[in-house]
């Protein structure tokens, strides 16, 4: 099978690159790098091997003189080889490492700095609309999103299902970052519902009859293994009152759709419109993420509830984007997008929505989202995009 070319350019050096489970961090590392030793940590005899003496690291290392890129495949499960590695970039100039990793919380916990700053931080996310070409498909990646896995999957119902249940098993409970594995998963089910809004802690708590302290460690649970983020508030030079708490996101509109429950009191609209924004929203990501320049994703929104999605700020410039899965455009829908721009005249105006054609209303650029998320690439500013 052919494998889909990313827009993650790896540097030279040394580099951290972490990622959700089944993101292609491995494919792609495999792939960039042919030739390198590769230490796959996924295999439990080369955990319990490394675990029991981290400095093994080293003898493999001086017995491969030729390998001048090493492969440490998901370096959490053994954060102790860290500190060999660390003194192994410093004894050896021209080795270089590539160290992958689907959980920030172990290393953090071990106490491990990251080898001081000597290795890059990047990260990989689901497919990018532009990555796929011919093969993205808007309504599927609305309904069983963009992790790679999932994207060719002969039955991606049961694979995401399979999916949230190895999270739940491999990162969760055999790693003991919880205490109650039934608790976290009422919690997961919970935090579904704040897909795409603002975080409300104690909302969160009383639907899944957890403690608020609790439930404030599991969402910092779910940061630390990659799952879901924050949007903070953009507040730069801000002339109203705003909003004081993030907007949360999971990772992935597919895994959102697998955690979301569904009944009759749930309003198809509304759960399309979530999947919609996460969409939009982990797009926006990976495509700051992999740009060379920086590129800082926020939200804003007003104590009185005027809102705008998210907010593009960095050197190039200032965007703000609204996102609405309606087919027409209403007055309404830009509300948000004008008063932000009367705060900001600076500003470049975009509507994403799920109509066809690319529009220009009250000066602010509608552009379909299908053409929205394709024309995302991380060479390029959201002002070349507007240009079609």
């Amino acid at each position: 099978m052919e494998i889909v070319s990313r827009f993650f350019k790896p540097p030279d050096s040394s580099f951290f690159l972490f990622g959700p489970r089944g993101t292609g961090k491995s494919t792609f590392v495999k792939g960039q790098y042919g030739n390198a030793l590769y230490i796959d940590l996924l295999d439990p005899e080369r955990i319990r091997f490394f675990s029991a003496r981290p400095e093994r690291l080293k003898e493999i290392v001086d017995a491969n003189p030729r390998s001048v890129r090493i492969i440490v495949d998901e370096i959490q499960r053994v954060p102790e080889m860290l500190t060999v590695i660390h003194k192994l970039m410093e004894e050896k100039k021209g080795v270089s490492f590539v160290l992958t990793g689907s959980s920030a919380r172990k290393l953090k916990r071990a106490g491990v700095d990251l080898l001081g700053g000597r290795a890059l931080l990047h990260s990989m996310h689901p497919f990018m609309a532009g990555e796929l070409g011919n093969e993205f498909h808007l309504g599927k990646a609305l309904q069983y999103g963009l992790l790679p896995l999932i994207v060719r999957a002969e039955d991606p119902d049961e694979v995401l299902r399979s999916y949230t249940a190895l999270y739940l098993r491999e990162e969760v409970q055999m790693e003991g970052l919880v205490r109650n594995v039934g608790n976290f998963s009422r919690f997961l089910e919970a935090i579904s519902f704040s897909h795409a809004s603002i975080l409300n802690i104690s909302n969160v708590s009383r639907e899944c009859e957890v403690e608020r302290k609790v439930v404030e460690s599991y969402v910092t649970i779910l940061e630390d293994i990659l799952l879901g983020w924050r949007l903070p508030v953009f507040t730069r030079k801000a002339k109203r009152a705003l909003a004081a708490h993030p907007k949360f996101y999971l990772f992935d509109t597919g895994v959102f759709r697998a955690l979301r429950p569904r009944g009759p009191l749930d309003p198809p609209a509304e759960i399309e419109g979530q999947a919609l924004e996460g969409l939009v929203a982990q797009h926006l990501r990976a495509w700051t993420a992999y740009s060379r320049t920086r590129r800082d994703l926020f939200y804003w929104r007003t104590r009185s509830g005027v809102e705008v999605d998210f907010v593009v700020y960095g050197p190039e410039g200032l965007w703000a984007v609204e996102v609405k899965s309606s087919t027409k455009i209403h007055p309404g829908d830009l509300r948000g997008l004008l008063a932000f721009r009367e705060e900001y005249p600076e500003c470049k105006t975009f509507l994403i929505y799920g109509g066809k054609d690319r529009l220009v209303k009250s000066d602010v650029l509608c552009v379909p989202c299908f053409d929205f998320l394709m024309g995302l690439h991380p060479d390029r500013t959201l002002d070349e995009l507007g240009t079609g």
